[in-house]
């Protein structure tokens, strides 16, 4: 049998377009002359519109765009998500559903079982689980048709007792086919090809996955879809971060013998070119800027854009104060000959003078502090507003997510930005994509990658003066953040307690700063974002 896996990019709450996509890939499938075309998880509506499945209105649109969508399977099968909402029920029943037409008609629809609700995702909220499980056959082939999470048991759900493939194949499938919207982070593709190897093992069929591609907001979807031989050898994959449409017949399955291997940088790397581009697609934004301060995380944030969005795209805009040290200045412009992009140099003295002396009969002779050190970054994110603003362009933030997890950052300053680029990467995977960016030819300057990290906010600043090193902290904030240890499992493997206290106190402490921090693209299983839901005013002692 031959089928077509169609690995798309979809617009969240672009019904139209995503639904006239599709059926421009139902027909190229007919006219290679495939049987039957696979879709990805909440084709139709993209994935996940969220409240949006709330509307009345936004699930009749999307049970039109089925009905369309069937009219082109006349001599095709198709098989494409979509919500599906039960009109038997009085009760508003919602499930996340895989429609399998065929003739012009709905044949079936396959609910999803398992609907998770941890880290990012949130289903449960919207769906209700699927009670019974029933393959599909198509012109003659048994399939057990399966949506993203259904086939994650093991991994996400090993307490279930309802699992659906132990189910369908009591039906005696021939096929395996998953449809996904499984978002990236660096670990997503080796656990992915874990999965189906143990699935190919246990069952001895073949297996299809159709997963998402594109960026939505802070999640970022990587396609990479997949076909296996019953032996469990890859027969092929699709490639990470763009649309694809493959075609190949079930009964001549071909095991590859080379897989080619990603570095977790080069992952990181790309997916971060990929998020900004879809970011600025998708909001029909063209023009980026950012403040250049000569440190290493504004110079990846512009080389990262740059490559995303075109070097005629994106403005940097150097705002040097008192404090900034004539080599940040020159490290800055020879970052920007390299890339060859368009600069401003703002000098931010004068105006931070004029707010001083209008605030020094209010300061009360209190020596210069932090008060001080934050009215320079928030004068900067004034004038990067301004010229976002005139310009129509996003202003890109460039804070790290070791210098947001302990706050490291200021309100309404270097945490303004329409986009947060760098958010979910620790300052030493900074240096690491930095490296990677470097690895042929020197385009972020060695003195950039070589001196040590400050804010340049009072005389002498380091980032050392506040805390620990990167290469200590980081480790630290892993084991917290990622790996959701507490200061005695941190401490027994050979960290000072002291530091660990502190360090846990600096996170949890300053949880109202990242809760008004920009969208950071989500790179690691464990992102400051959405996944990572902690009340604002805890007082959780260790």
């Amino acid at each position: 049998m031959k089928i077509t896996l169609a690995q798309q990019n979809y617009i969240i709450g672009d019904i139209e377009y995503n639904t006239r996509k599709i059926i421009a890939s139902i027909n190229g499938a007919k006219e290679s002359g495939s049987v039957l075309v696979v879709f990805p998880e909440l084709a139709v509506c993209g994935y996940s519109p969220l409240d949006l499945l709330e509307y009345n209105d936004f699930i009749g649109q999307c049970t039109k765009a089925i009905h369309r969508i069937k009219e082109h399977t006349k001599d095709i099968g198709v098989i494409v998500g979509a919500p599906f909402l039960s009109i038997d029920n009085p009760i508003k029943r919602l499930f996340n559903s895989a429609y399998y037409l065929y003739q012009g008609e709905v044949k079936q629809v396959i609910h999803k079982t398992l609907l998770p609700a941890y880290d990012v995702f949130n289903e449960t909220r919207y769906f209700e689980p699927s009670q019974g499980q029933e393959i599909i056959i198509h012109q003659g082939k048994r399939i057990a048709l399966t949506i993203c999470e259904d086939i994650w048991q093991n991994h996400h759900h090993s307490e279930c007792t309802h699992y659906p493939m132990d189910i369908l194949i009591s039906q005696q499938p021939e096929l395996i086919i998953n449809i996904s919207a499984s978002p990236f982070d660096y670990t997503q593709a080796a656990k992915r090809h874990n999965l189906l190897l143990d699935l190919c093992k246990k069952y001895h069929l073949p297996i299809l996955y159709c997963n998402t591609v594109g960026g939505h907001t802070d999640l970022i979807f990587d396609g990479g879809s997949l076909i296996y031989h019953p032996s469990g050898k890859l027969v092929a994959q699709l490639p990470y971060f763009q649309e694809a449409i493959y075609s190949i017949d079930t009964d001549n399955l071909t095991p590859l013998y080379d897989k080619k291997e990603v570095s977790k940088t080069e992952l990181i790397h790309d997916s971060l070119i990929y998020g900004i581009r879809e970011y600025f697609s998708k909001l029909n934004f063209k023009k980026a800027i950012l403040g250049l301060s000569g440190g290493v995380d504004s110079a990846l944030v512009l080389a990262l854009a740059c490559k995303a969005l075109g070097n005629e795209n994106v403005k940097a805009i150097l705002l040097p104060s008192a404090f900034s040290t004539e080599h940040s200045v020159n490290d800055s412009l020879d970052l920007c000959n390299r890339l060859d992009v368009s600069y401003h140099i703002l000098p931010i003295h004068d105006t931070f003078q004029s707010a001083l002396t209008s605030l020094q009969p209010f300061f009360n002779n209190i020596p210069f502090n932090v008060a001080e050190e934050n009215m320079q970054a928030r004068i900067r994110s004034l004038f990067l507003m301004a010229l976002s603003n005139k310009h129509g362009a996003i202003l890109l933030n460039t804070s790290n997510k070791s210098e947001s997890a302990v706050g490291y950052g200021t309100l309404y300053g270097d945490m303004c930005g329409g986009l947060s680029v760098l958010g979910d990467l620790y300052k030493t995977e900074v240096y690491e994509c930095c490296a990677f960016i470097n690895r042929k030819k020197e385009i972020i300057p060695q003195n950039i990658l070589t001196k040590e990290p400050s804010a340049e906010l009072r005389p002498n600043q380091k980032d050392s003066d506040s805390l620990p090193p990167y290469h200590v902290l980081d480790k630290i904030l892993f084991l917290y953040i990622e790996q959701l240890q507490g200061i005695e499992e941190i401490v027994s493997q050979g960290f000072d307690s002291s530091i660990v206290k502190r360090v846990i106190q600096l996170v949890n402490n300053n949880e109202h700063k990242r809760f008004q921090a920009p969208p950071s693209l989500r790179i690691s299983p464990k992102a400051l974002g959405s996944g990572r839901r902690v009340p604002i005013v805890a007082k959780y002692d260790f």
